[in-house]
């Protein structure tokens, strides 16, 4: 087996949804140019996909809605489908750029299917909010779930999915809010106060799914300590239970307290322990199997290049000391490129990461939403919600 792979091709960058709009793919550019310059990316062969085709695109999305991806940059704006908005523009070659993004997430879950790795990254990918037949939150195709729905054909069938984005995965949630055969986990900003106003812990999933949808919506201004003590509080017990044979992890970084478009407070520090968290996850529960995609972050320079290539390197095995200095070609280009822009001088925010366990009878403000947690999904899984134990 070989080493884990790494998905990239500049041609992702074609996912582009223009102007001043904050989903820039320049944070995947200098991410990609960050990981090279510290050698996180030395030796790897990166893999190089190819765009999805409608038979793959069609396990989650309605042939109408794939027909007006593709005609909507030659008939206008007003296409209807979610397309044409603030948040979705249309865009040049939408159907292709959205396409490759959705392949390059396939051919990550096919190496991992087909026994070559037992790890991938594709940080283009997470497109988690675009829904069956409408575009949303910046996103055309959905290829998480499409990734998933394809493994569940090809091997698996018990999937943990983790959404770590700040806001709800409610797209991924949606396309298996009724399949017993997929958990997943979204750990957000609380609904009452961010789009997309859905992921409340009384969401569960339905039928015989019922308990394999898990929200934990977290209070404005949560912090490292306080969403890792969430996390540990569910997630650990839940896959025990559950025994999935694959992680996928959707790994946004607008978590972070820099980020212009939510309100949580995390830090570089906070994401590369959740990232570490999860590799240990992977390990313990779906013998090392972790697919992991990105998702939001619009803190463009700080935050999105240093949170990503942690990830790149928690899944190479090729962890970067937080103390580590940024290059001096990569600050020197920023710099040129953008003169004004406060750049930060190594991999850490210096922030501590560490956090009491759920069970500890403090009163901590995320408590509420892990008991709202537990009591609702816990005791359909044969666990005691009220004892820390479990």
């Amino acid at each position: 087996m070989s080493s884990p792979a790494v998905v990239w091709d500049a041609a992702l960058l074609g996912y582009d949804l223009g102007g001043e709009h904050p989903f820039n793919p320049v944070r995947l550019e200098l991410t990609v140019r960050l990981a090279t310059e510290l050698g996180v990316l030395d030796g790897v062969e990166l893999l190089v996909p190819t765009a999805a085709g409608d038979e793959e695109l069609l396990r989650i999305h309605a042939p109408e809605y794939l027909a007006a991806v593709k005609e909507a940059p030659l008939v206008g704006w007003d296409v209807g489908h979610g397309l044409g908005t603030a948040d979705n523009p249309v865009f040049s070659g939408m159907h292709d750029a959205s396409a490759l993004v959705v392949g390059s997430t396939l051919l990550a879950a096919r190496k991992i299917a087909e026994g070559e790795v037992t790890r991938a990254v594709n940080i283009a990918g997470g497109l988690h909010h675009a829904m069956r037949d409408h575009a949303s939150g910046f996103c055309v195709y959905n290829d998480c779930a499409i990734a998933i729905d394809w493994l569940l054909d090809h091997g698996f069938d018990r999937i943990a999915y983790l959404d770590t984005d700040v806001h709800h995965g409610d797209g991924v949630q949606t396309a298996f809010y009724d399949d017993p055969r997929v958990l997943t986990v979204s750990l957000h900003q609380h609904p009452f106060t961010l789009w997309p106003g859905t992921g409340y812990s009384a969401e569960i999933g339905t039928g015989k799914a019922a308990g394999t949808a898990v929200n934990i919506p977290l209070p404005p201004h949560t912090k490292d300590p306080g969403w890792l003590r969430a996390f540990n509080a569910v997630v650990p017990s839940l896959l025990a239970e559950f025994e999935p044979q694959i992680l996928v992890t959707q790994c946004g970084v607008d978590s972070h307290e820099e980020d212009p478009l939510a309100d949580l407070s995390l830090s570089v520090d906070g994401h590369r322990t959740i990232y570490s968290t999860m590799r240990d996850l992977a390990e313990t529960y779906t013998g090392g199997k972790w697919l992991a995609v990105g998702g939001g972050g619009y803190q463009l320079i700080r935050v999105v290049p240093r949170s990503w290539t942690h990830l790149i390197a928690t899944v190479l095995d090729r962890d970067v000391a937080p103390d580590t200095p940024l290059p001096a070609g990569w600050v020197s280009s920023i710099t040129k490129a953008a003169p004004t822009a406060e750049i930060p001088h190594a991999m850490t925010d210096d922030k501590d990461t560490a956090f009491k366990p759920w069970g500890d009878a403090a009163d901590d403000p995320v408590d509420i939403a892990i008991r709202d947690t537990r009591r609702a999904v816990f005791p359909l899984h044969g666990l005691d919600p009220d004892d820390p134990r479990d």
